[in-house]
């Protein structure tokens, strides 16, 4: 019987230093050069003032849980031996949010305010998944 494989992330020019950084196990976030603001998900413009002028900017890896979801549904079938796994909205020390799985973590530790620290998986050789555990 075949394996279903796992959906992977299809890197665009934009998010492809993101990718480059996962792989290397850094987690990076823009920042505006001009007006300092930072973001994500990787965009080709500042959202605050527009400005193009973007750089990349490694940030800590840590954070706090926003808000969590328990999905005890695969959402493809290639998941059916990852559920029940936590969805997060993790908001970065650094100010932004992001989505992302917290892993390696009791499901039922997981609550709104729990610090995370970033740790990665790797899906394949192009691609490593920028994913969170519970800080110790």
């Amino acid at each position: 019987m075949t394996q279903i494989q796992r959906p992977l992330p299809q890197p665009t020019k934009i998010t492809q230093p993101y990718w480059d950084a996962a792989k290397e196990q850094r987690l990076v976030i823009q920042e505006c050069s001009h007006c300092h603001s930072r973001q994500f998900y990787p965009r080709e413009f500042c959202l605050c003032c527009l400005s193009d002028d973007i750089k990349w900017i490694e940030s800590s890896g840590k954070g706090t849980v926003y808000t969590y979801t328990i999905n005890r549904r695969a959402a493809n079938p290639a998941m059916n031996d990852l559920v029940p796994y936590v969805v997060a909205a993790i908001d970065l020390d650094e100010g932004v949010r992001m989505l992302a799985n917290v892993v390696d973590s009791p499901i039922n530790a997981v609550r709104i305010g729990s610090r995370v620290q970033v740790c990665f998986e790797k899906l394949s050789e192009d691609i490593t998944l920028p994913q969170f555990r519970l800080e110790s």
